[in-house]
């Protein structure tokens, strides 16, 4: 199994304001804005690295090498299906109909299942299949939390080359890690 996600644009609205990172760092003036939007968007990140969750919603589109692949996706969750596109045995571009399968989304658990009686179309050998998803929610607020503490140990530690201590941010976020 391979799967290769990429998220073809940032999230448009972060779970983390710039009001709240401001807050958690204090700061009062707007020099650092700038700053703290990369330090934002690299604690959504971190958490979701670590949770393998995501926790800003946006489209992500995503390939695998097969429809098997698509029996557990490696992101979650998944608010709906955009499309499913595969190159067919003769070589023709297909998006798969939606009366072939159905998402599966169980909070963290997401997964693209044949409806009963459908089949699997086949698939040129060594093509690949994209999955267009619509992904994302609100992060619960020990995540929220542990972001903050990210922010603000990286605006706080943004001269210093040695490494923080991880112990709070594991401990935030370990409850809300998806399982491999």
């Amino acid at each position: 199994m391979s799967w290769y996600p990429v998220a073809p644009a940032l999230p448009e609205i972060e779970p983390v304001s710039l009001a709240q990172a401001k807050a958690q760092c204090r700061i009062e003036e707007s020099d650092e804005d700038d700053l703290l939007a990369l330090y934002i968007a690299s604690a959504r990140a971190h958490a979701e690295a670590y949770c393998g969750a995501v926790f800003a919603e946006r489209s992500l589109v995503a390939h695998c090498d097969s429809f098997a692949d698509m029996a557990r996706l490696p992101f979650a969750p998944v608010n709906s299906v955009t499309s499913i596109e595969y190159i067919d045995v003769a070589g023709a571009a297909q998006t798969l109909s939606v009366t072939i399968y159905e998402l599966r989304a169980d909070g963290l658990d997401t997964a693209i299942a044949l409806k009963p009686g459908a089949v699997w179309p086949g698939i040129q050998p060594g093509s690949r299949i994209t999955l267009t998803a619509s992904v994302g929610t609100v992060p619960p607020k020990d995540v929220l939390h542990a972001m903050l503490l990210f922010i603000a140990d990286s605006f706080d530690r943004r001269e210093h080359a040695k490494a923080s201590d991880w112990t709070s941010l594991d401990s935030l976020l370990c409850n809300h890690r998806r399982g491999v």
